[in-house]
């Protein structure tokens, strides 16, 4: 089993910035890739950001630009970077690990960006 512990979510004021960290424990082999998505109140996950072991990333359109994701491979540990906030962001933010196949989740951690 593979654990994800999330933390860094808050409140924020438009154009802010948040740091989300997520540390992933228990049985890790061979990450494919780790990686954020978010969920807004009434609607689908969506793909945030992810990042591969070799570093290749991929960003949804809407966040291009404005934040930066990043690992650190010892540590197995993603963070997201999350720069110019707006209040589109907000949403419950969770961690994503894949490894060989199969998808795991951490339990969510909530950004609010609101004045």
């Amino acid at each position: 089993q593979v654990q994800l512990v999330e933390s860094g979510g808050g409140l924020v004021q438009p154009g802010g910035s948040l740091r989300l960290s997520c540390a992933a424990s228990g049985s890790i082999f061979s990450i494919t890739y780790m990686g954020w998505y978010r969920q807004a109140p009434g609607k689908q996950r969506e793909l945030v950001a992810t990042i591969t072991s070799g570093d290749n990333t991929k960003y949804a359109d809407s966040v291009k630009g404005r934040f930066t994701i990043s690992r650190d491979n010892a540590k197995n540990t993603v963070y997201l970077q999350m720069n110019s906030l707006k209040p589109e962001d907000t949403a419950v933010y969770y961690c994503n690990l894949r490894q060989w196949a199969l998808d795991y989740w951490g339990q969510g951690t909530q950004v609010t960006v609101s004045s």
